[in-house]
């Protein structure tokens, strides 16, 4: 069972700790656990930085589509709710 507490990582631990996994040819378990971190948050940043660079799996977006995505799901529910109060605005005379 984890911690209850959740340790935040700068991005410059998780940048060193991807390039540790990548010139070190340990896994990220052990390299993990030589850093003390767990190898589940580890594995995450890894994955979202091989997809970044373009050698993630087929379909995986890219952490500036995933902002995209998520900019355009807020701007979409934005407008959903702007038509939902016109709707039920009374028709102006």
């Amino acid at each position: 069972m984890g911690s209850k507490y959740t340790k935040r990582c700068t991005e410059e631990f998780k940048r060193d700790a991807i390039a540790l996994v990548d010139s070190s040819g340990k896994t990220v378990t052990a390299v993990a656990r030589e850093l003390g971190i767990s190898s589940e948050s580890l594995r995450g940043w890894y994955r979202k930085a091989k997809a970044d660079r373009g050698e993630g799996t087929p379909g995986e977006l890219t952490s500036a589509e995933r902002e995209e995505l998520k900019r355009l799901r807020k701007e979409s529910r934005e407008q959903q709710q702007t038509i939902e109060i016109l709707k039920k605005r009374p028709p102006s005379s």
